[in-house]
């Protein structure tokens, strides 16, 4: 293992305003590189434990902040808005060109957790022309060779098993509805992500409701992009996670029916830890090992 780790803090400020840092970790003699998208209302920092994993193996990990999170100037609420379209058409082609600008020349992955996997699946599916019109001036990020998902899937209710699925359309109309009565979602208090901009739930609850994936105000078509994805997709799901079944990631995958797919799901015996939606981020070596076997 290379021992020679940069710890990275890297400043970035979209062409809207909105500023926040890019959290790095990557080894004297990267062999590859990971932009990596966090589960939502999740603060990117939680992730380096299995940057640091990832690093050592001899991989450069960049760690994505969303917006409203943690190093993010922004903050959801009634003055400050914004969907899938700020974070797929602005933040994203960002944190993609600064990766490419930092390790040019190697294997490039992309990768999430929970809602960051479909996200960094819908990035990951752009056309060449889609690429160029998100990049910042002068940058064109080039596709990526893989593509990681762990505890991660369609929110699309149908995919989710027994009553669980059925209940499910309830909390899809009361929770946009809940974000706009107050001017966020209160996440925090519902023990559901962070403090959520009122678009980003709309967007969200869209998908759970029909099962397509459409940013508001965008007119990128996501599907069709999800479907020219070739490169093989490794998926890592948790024997306990009620969030993100089998069926739903196996759903998610079959929008890319061109790509070859691997799924391998860790019991709480080789987690070392429970085997649920968020416990893994502490003890993340079984997750780092399935996603490099």
């Amino acid at each position: 293992f290379d021992i020679d780790i940069a710890a990275l803090e890297i400043p970035l400020c979209s062409a809207d305003g909105h500023g926040y840092t890019l959290l790095a970790r990557i080894p004297a003699t990267a062999t590859s590189a990971l932009l990596w998208i966090p589960a939502l209302g999740v603060a990117a920092r939680h992730y380096l434990p299995s940057a640091a994993m990832l690093a050592a193996r001899g991989m450069g990990v960049f760690v994505h902040e969303w917006r409203g999170n943690g190093s993010s100037t922004l903050r959801a609420g009634r003055r400050e808005d914004w969907g899938y379209r700020e974070l797929l058409g602005t933040d994203l082609p960002l944190s993609h060109a600064e990766v490419q600008r930092r390790l040019p020349g190697l294997p490039h992955l992309i990768g999430g957790h929970s809602l960051g996997g479909p996200l960094a699946a819908c990035h990951r599916g752009p056309s060449r022309r889609a690429r160029l019109a998100a990049a910042p001036r002068g940058a064109e990020p080039a596709a990526f060779d893989r593509l990681w998902l762990v505890g991660s899937g369609t929110p699309h209710w149908r995919t989710f098993p027994g009553l669980r699925g059925h209940a499910l359309p309830f909390f899809y109309q009361f929770a946009p509805w809940l974000a706009h009565a107050c001017g966020a979602l209160p996440g925090r208090r519902l023990g559901f992500g962070g403090d959520e901009a009122r678009g980003l739930i709309r967007d969200w609850a869209r998908v759970g409701l029909s099962g397509r994936y459409r940013a508001a105000g965008w007119p990128a078509d996501l599907e069709a992009g999800m479907r020219r994805v070739r490169t093989p997709i490794d998926g890592v799901l948790f024997d306990d996670d009620w969030l993100a079944p089998e069926s739903s990631l196996r759903a998610l995958m079959a929008k890319m029916p061109e790509a070859s797919t691997r799924v391998e799901i860790l019991h709480h015996a080789a987690l070392g830890t429970r085997a649920d939606h968020f416990a893994w981020m502490k003890q993340p070596q079984a997750v780092v090992d399935a996603l490099l076997a």
